[in-house]
């Protein structure tokens, strides 16, 4: 008889048992982490891990493919329903990898790309001088306007006008207001530029309606698979009649090797689920979630980059506190609310201690987190940090933290892989 994962090694089931129990017992607030479903995680442990199938379905470079090629063809397919687009690559393994493949298909070295400034909500896939693509590409950027937190067209429009660049990038992974891909098509159109959409963080609000959709309007579309779509950790990428093929070939051989296939059937499955009435639901009250969190915080005195949201995020601003992002962090930490610091606009603290806390509702929203409860979770963030050295604060908070946590179970605590 085979060992169980507990038998055969102990100590990576325990580390596994503590983030289970991690999970379960803390409020979750990064805004780009959720909770999959048992189905979901039942793909990603199956037995397709075993399979080599580079190439696309029906022209592998390896035997053996038929039954994979039926779940990559499942995957393609539910994606290209789900977002409307003419065609999809389900084979990325993260959003960062289809981004490098849009970056292969559409520029050469030195070409020049327009993004959102990281400080002022981008990702660092965007043309961070740090990350590959701010070393291959010329990289320029558009920020928020300081005087209303949001992205300015008009300065868009003088920038690109300014640096002629060869493709516009938009979305982010601090913003909190909705993207205007219309607005963007028409700079793109006024100078000669490509436009790539990253809505790696909407993506589940865009399928559902809630947000505005850059199919049709971008040349390139990408995604990650989790977050607000609540799938496997992944990537999508999504283009034209015109641009596809040549997606196909920076996906692989440009980028990649072999897919994984149990993330694909995971992506499969989750695609088909984000196709069900009830997922709108639940975008619905990601979005109430999110505007009543904010409101209470605001309520309450905080600052939020654009007073408010019209997503799943909102962006705290501490830039007057004596607290930083990462104090914050860490003193939310401790009564067991799950955060992540933040550079906002103007920031002047470095970018491992920050000014900004992003806060977003995805995963809590499928724990069954109502608008009175979210405006309960901003409370509890607010007594912490506005008593942060208080011993009785913190203790009442950690104990309200972990009696709604019991209350509200995350959707799956254990397989029994000995089965």
């Amino acid at each position: 008889m085979s060992q169980t994962l507990s038998q055969q090694d102990p100590a990576v089931a325990a580390a596994i048992d503590a983030e289970l129990n991690r999970q379960a017992s803390d409020v979750e607030l990064i805004a780009s982490e959720n909770y999959v479903s048992g189905p979901v995680l039942e793909a990603l442990g199956s037995a397709l891990t075993n399979k080599y199938a580079e190439g696309l379905p029906g022209r592998r470079y390896y035997g053996g493919c038929e039954h994979v090629d039926t779940v990559e063809r499942l995957a393609r397919d539910r994606a290209k329903q789900l977002f409307g687009s003419y065609g999809a690559n389900v084979q990325p393994h993260s959003g960062a990898s289809a981004n490098a493949a849009v970056y292969l298909a559409a520029l050469k070295p030195g070409d020049t790309i327009l993004g959102l400034d990281l400080s002022h909500g981008g990702h660092l896939t965007h043309g961070s001088p740090v990350n590959m693509s701010g070393k291959t590409y010329n990289a320029t950027f558009y920020g928020l306007d300081p005087q209303t937190g949001r992205i300015d067209l008009d300065r868009v429009r003088d920038l690109a006008r300014e640096h002629r660049p060869r493709m516009i990038v938009t979305g982010a992974s601090a913003y909190a207001r909705t993207w205007d891909w219309g607005g963007f098509r028409s700079i793109a159109d006024e100078v000669g530029a490509l436009l790539f959409a990253d809505i790696a963080h909407v993506a589940g609000l865009v399928v559902t309606g809630h947000h505005p959709s850059p199919i049709g309007l971008c040349d390139y579309v990408s995604t990650t698979t989790h977050k607000t779509l609540r799938g496997p950790r992944g990537g999508l990428v999504m283009g034209t009649q015109g641009t596809m093929k040549g997606l196909n070939s920076a996906v692989f051989p440009g980028c990649q090797g072999g897919p994984l296939m149990h993330v694909i059937a995971a992506k499969a499955v989750a695609f088909a689920e984000a196709l069900r009435p009830e997922f709108a639901a639940y975008s619905a009250q990601v979005l109430t979630n999110a505007q009543a969190m904010a409101s209470q915080l605001l309520e309450r005195g905080f600052s939020l980059v654009s007073d408010g949201t019209d997503n799943h995020l909102m962006l705290l601003d501490l830039s007057e506190s004596e607290l930083s992002g990462k104090d914050a962090e860490e003193a939310l930490s401790r009564v067991g609310i799950t955060t992540n610091k933040n550079t906002v606009p103007g920031e002047r603290r470095s970018p491992f201690v920050t000014s900004g806390l992003r806060l977003g509702t995805p995963a809590m929203t499928t724990r069954g987190m109502t608008r009175e409860d979210s405006r309960r979770v901003a409370d509890w963030i607010a007594d912490t940090l506005n008593g942060s050295t208080d011993e009785a604060v913190l203790a009442r908070v950690r104990g309200e933290v972990a009696d709604w946590c019991r209350d509200h179970p995350i959707p799956v605590n254990h397989i029994d892989w000995s089965a």
